[in-house]
């Protein structure tokens, strides 16, 4: 290494071809460390990065992108000194020279906060900004990725949030995750995670939703699922994910009433959606049911365009799908049924209650929990449905649960229901919307 920094310095007529052996030879951890120890070894490489030459840019460029990809904290603060030069050169001569310096950075930001403390005063947003214009996509993803590293940070509600918020990257942002796949899957990807970061600190989303998030968002959800009958592009489960995410924290946001959405074609988004992807992604199975569980929370219009779309039956075949799933599922249906008698009735027709009482023998408590907080309901509201339950033999599982410690006082008030069953009980209100998953 030191052979190679020593040709690379004496500027002799192979530097070229040392600067391309350090560059693999860089990939190495230990050479990494060896390499920022070297007196004068960075110095060089800037010295290399800032020439007129634009192959030796290149390769120097390449040989700092080799340097970020280290987990060394000494290792990215020793790339300090360039960080000002990355920035500067954000609107280089070529694409692929842009791409390198904004994956470079991306990469620093990830590992120091020095370095991230040195790239805010310094303006990194406002020249991250700027790039958003770029008609490129492989500069647009590397964008992406920088913000998304950048609004990860553990002090980016209060230092880096603002300042994004204060330039044009919300919206520019939304603008090109809305444009799907036309700015091209990647971008889309990183812009979406990066609005889901914003979303998550909580101290933007009024901000977005006066930019129209919400009905944007579902608009692209829309759009999404409408590919789904056709060919499918590759990575599109990728997008898929941080949209559905953002709809569902945007959603939770109590300022939400004013700007809900009533639109009965996303709950067949959602079923195309978890019809393509049950199988093989089956992460995305969960986002739906978080965003189905948010959208029917408070509001009955999705309760009754389930029912008036025959959408129950598909949502009942998702109960065993997994530990998640069926809480999830369950938490929908009590969502719908403490909306009152006549939602409580469409449940019992459906019919829900064959497919609880196998729910019920789960050993695992947060489903069986769920279960008798939706049997609860359903009693109380229906007492039709209490009569059924015993028919079917229901009281028999409950009694399984009477000396579980966390189950035990449930089970116990719902005996008596489907003894009494317009008797008072004691259960607590359904929960509503579940934010910042």
């Amino acid at each position: 290494v030191l052979e190679l920094l020593r040709s690379v310095q004496r500027g002799s007529e192979d530097r070229k071809r040392s600067l391309s052996r350090l560059c693999w030879a860089l990939r190495n951890k230990e050479t990494q460390q060896k390499f920022v120890r070297l007196d004068g070894s960075i110095r060089t490489l800037i010295g290399l990065f800032t020439s007129s030459l634009a192959d030796m840019q290149m390769e120097a460029a390449r040989c700092l992108h080799e340097l970020s990809h280290s987990s060394d904290l000494a290792v990215a603060e020793a790339c300090l000194p360039v960080t000002s030069y990355l920035l500067t050169y954000l609107s280089g001569h070529s694409v692929e020279f842009t791409e390198l310096c904004l994956y470079t950075l991306g990469n620093l930001v990830v590992e120091s906060e020095a370095v991230r403390k040195q790239l805010l005063p310094q303006g990194i947003i406002p020249v991250l900004a700027s790039c958003i214009q770029s008609p490129h996509e492989a500069v647009l993803e590397g964008l992406g990725y920088v913000l998304s590293q950048l609004l990860q940070a553990k002090e980016a509600p209060t230092e880096i949030i603002p300042l994004v918020l204060d330039s044009v990257l919300p919206q520019q942002m939304l603008r090109l995750v809305c444009s799907g796949l036309k700015a091209g899957i990647g971008a889309a990807v990183e812009f979406a995670w990066c609005l889901h970061y914003i979303i998550c600190s909580h101290t933007a989303n009024m901000a977005l939703l006066s930019l129209g998030a919400l009905p944007a968002l579902s608009s692209l959800l829309l759009d999404l699922a409408s590919e789904i009958p056709q060919d499918a592009p590759e990575g599109l489960e990728l997008l898929v994910c941080p949209v559905l995410r953002c709809l569902s924290n945007l959603l939770a946001e109590e300022t939400c009433c004013e700007v809900q959405i009533q639109d009965e074609r996303l709950l067949i988004a959602l079923f195309l959606i978890l019809q393509l992807f049950f199988q093989q992604h089956p992460f995305i199975v969960q986002e739906c049911l978080w965003l189905l569980n948010n959208l029917t929370a408070d509001e009955p219009f999705f309760c009754s365009a389930l029912f008036s779309l025959d959408l129950l039956p598909a949502l009942l075949q998702l109960l065993p799908c997994s530990q998640m799933a069926s809480v999830l599922v369950l938490t929908v249906l009590c969502n719908i049924a403490e909306k009152g008698p006549a939602y409580c009735q469409q449940l019992h027709q459906q019919p829900a209650l064959p497919l609880l009482l196998p729910t019920l023998m789960l050993p695992d408590s947060e489903v069986v929990g769920q279960c008798l907080e939706l049997l609860h309901l359903l009693f109380l509201h229906w007492p039709e449905a209490a009569a059924d339950f015993v028919r079917q033999g229901g009281h028999r599982a409950l009694e399984l649960h009477q000396n579980t410690p966390e189950l035990q006082e449930r089970a116990r008030a719902l005996l008596d229901m489907v003894g009494q069953p317009l008797g008072a009980s004691t259960f607590s209100p359904c929960h509503a919307t579940l934010s910042a998953f």
